[in-house]
């Protein structure tokens, strides 16, 4: 079973997302938190693997929630918003979360995105969270982290990064650099964990912001 947290200010808002999620035999609600301080508390003391976090509310905004139940390890975050190009998005894959779903996404995207971010795959297209980053990082200018972070990559894990970044899926990627799937994969698994991330979506934002990718590159 899947335990899931709901977190939304908007009663009615959890009642919707329940009776989706509850309908399905291999995910089980466990609680339910109307403000970001409630979702830290209840995340680790419910151990939930996912929340569902909304990022505007009361008390505690998702994105200072996400943070901390990320940096806490409690669970992964999936993040509800109302539009794609928002930057509280960005700013809670920038703080961990697993990605994002927008809240009038058909109920069958809701739970394969619960049933992603619980087996570990992030939920947010590569592509979707490159144009986050060529908006809200274009506009700050200048690169956020220091590039020597990524000294502890091979030539070829940071060619497979920057691909990765630009959007490209794992077969785009074989076939632009003349490799196998399995190969791209295992260079992927080795770069999420040489720079210690979650996920694909982790490393995208993670080589933008150390300048490995510049915002507007094709």
């Amino acid at each position: 079973m899947v335990r899931v947290l709901l977190v939304d200010d908007q009663e009615l808002m959890r009642m919707g997302f329940r009776m989706v999620l509850d309908a399905q035999d291999d995910l089980e609600i466990v609680g339910e938190a109307g403000n970001g301080a409630e979702a830290v508390e209840f995340a680790e003391r419910l151990l939930p693997d996912v929340v569902l976090m909304d990022v505007r509310m009361p008390v505690l905004d998702g994105v200072e929630a996400t943070r901390r139940i990320v940096a806490a390890d409690s669970a992964k975050v999936l993040v509800m918003t109302t539009f794609d190009l928002d930057e509280y998005a960005l700013s809670a894959l920038r703080n961990g979360a697993s990605g994002f779903l927008l809240k009038d996404a058909p109920p069958e995207s809701l739970v394969t995105a619960v049933r992603s971010v619980a087996s570990g795959d992030a939920v947010v297209a590569p592509s979707v969270t490159k144009r986050l980053l060529d908006r809200f990082l274009g506009e700050r200018g200048g690169q956020l982290r220091d590039a020597s972070v990524l000294d502890v990559l091979t030539d070829r894990e940071r060619e497979v990064l920057v691909l990765v970044a630009k959007g490209l899926s794992n077969a785009e990627i074989a076939g632009k650099l003349f490799l196998s799937e399995a190969t791209v994969k295992t260079h992927l698994g080795r770069v999420l964990s040489k720079l210690d991330v979650r996920d694909r979506v982790q490393a995208v934002v993670l080589a933008y912001e150390t300048g490995l990718v510049k915002p507007g590159e094709a």
